[in-house]
């Protein structure tokens, strides 16, 4: 059997330094100028075909292998997040208010780790590999962009991963994850626009106050799930920011909230989306106001058909040990991915690579100013991709 994935590890070096080069470049959405030019010129070094996409800053590519057969799409997210760095780290962020928070420049990392043993032996390959650095997965339109543009045309199998303590703390680092079924949840974003009538803050009675209202709904909105939802069924809501007004003493005439939905179930999830704008329009009517409500879907739940995560383990087994490879986890994560819109559409798999290390400071949760990743486990990454790519271009 070929073990090429093993000439990932000599990599480890060049990897560590990939990822803090790219961790000090992060960029929002879908325009990444310097992690796209960071890329291609990583690419061009190793005489991988590449190009940039056509509707956003996107690095595609594909390469044949020595004889014919299927062809696999391997994905990795390089977006980063608007949060204002706070590690410590000698390769921090240079771009003010702006970190890879989430781990993505882990992701470029490893697959780009994989791409290099993979086109140094395509000789020994059957079929293609095809490749996608994505853009916009935080914000949800990279995944869309990128099927627009074709990229799953003639794919027959999809597979990406998420790196850090997505799942936890108390799985350790090095551990891979890979379940069939659903991993991570659904999620959808909601704007609730608040409107009353403005008026001093001593008099209240002459006008409607909008802060008061949007803090009934906040309230409403988590009654929805304590009691509208039943117990075994994963969803959440949260409003994560409200804004109004522009003085202390001043009702203003409008408070806007904006929130995300998560849930397991469609069926669940329909229910609350549809119920989020009947519940601030009555709590608003209470009061005399009005409140509007727009609900931007952003991805479906994350599912992982069972040959594609079989696959997935197999290959993590051969690389780390099957006593650090999981195949059932006790609930799918509440996070959200818009690597399910691949998966809607091709079978595959989303594994997860454990960076959770408390000797090193990190098992800090995504999204967080301080956090960080174990970087010991960039090539058991790339390995993973690597030898899941020749197994399945083999069957």
């Amino acid at each position: 059997m070929a073990e090429f994935w093993k000439d990932c590890a000599p990599l480890q070096e060049e990897l560590i330094a990939i990822r803090r080069a790219l961790h000090r470049i992060p960029e929002l959405g879908e325009h990444l100028p310097e992690t796209q030019a960071y890329i291609m010129e990583t690419l061009a070094r190793w005489g991988i075909p590449h190009h940039p996409a056509k509707r956003d800053s996107a690095v595609v590519g594909e390469f044949s292998g020595g004889k014919p057969g299927k062809t696999i799409l391997l994905r990795a997210d390089v977006d980063a997040l608007p949060i204002t760095e706070e590690t410590g780290l000698p390769f921090a962020s240079r771009h003010k208010g702006i970190m890879h928070a989430c781990g993505h420049d882990g992701h470029g990392t490893m697959l780009l780790g994989a791409l290099k043993v993979l086109f140094d032996h395509r000789a020994e390959l059957c079929g293609n590999v095809r490749f996608l650095f994505q853009t916009s997965e935080e914000s949800g339109n990279g995944a869309q962009n990128a099927i627009a543009e074709g990229i799953l045309d003639r794919v027959d199998g999809v597979f990406g991963c998420h790196i850090g303590s997505i799942l936890g703390p108390t799985i350790p680092s090095g551990t891979i994850v890979a379940t069939e079924g659903c991993c991570m949840a659904a999620a959808d974003r909601f704007v609730i626009t608040v409107r009353g009538k403005g008026c001093h803050g001593s008099t209240p009675e002459k006008g409607i106050d909008p802060v008061s209202v949007a803090a009934h709904i906040v309230i409403a909105l988590q009654e929805l799930i304590s009691r509208e939802v039943a117990a075994p069924q994963a969803a959440v809501v949260t409003v994560g920011r409200i804004t109004g007004g522009n003085a202390y003493n001043v009702i203003p005439d409008t408070v806007e909230l904006e929130g995300t939905v998560r849930a397991i179930d469609k069926g669940v999830r329909d229910y609350v989306v549809e119920r989020i704008p009947q519940i601030a329009a009555g709590e608003a009517a209470l009061f005399r106001a009005q409140a509007e409500t727009q609900i931007f879907p952003f991805a479906a739940p994350v599912i992982s058909d069972a040959p594609s995560a079989e696959l997935v383990a197999r290959a993590a087994e051969r690389v780390v040990g099957k006593e650090h490879v999981m195949t059932r986890l006790p609930a799918p994560n509440m996070g959200a991915e818009d690597f399910a819109y691949y998966l809607e559409q091709r079978p595959g798999c989303y594994f997860f690579v454990s960076a959770a290390n408390p000797e090193k400071g990190t098992c800090v949760p995504h999204h967080n100013a301080r956090f960080d990743i174990d970087e010991d486990v960039l090539w058991k990454g790339s390995a993973v991709f690597v030898e899941l790519t020749r197994e399945f271009l083999l069957s």
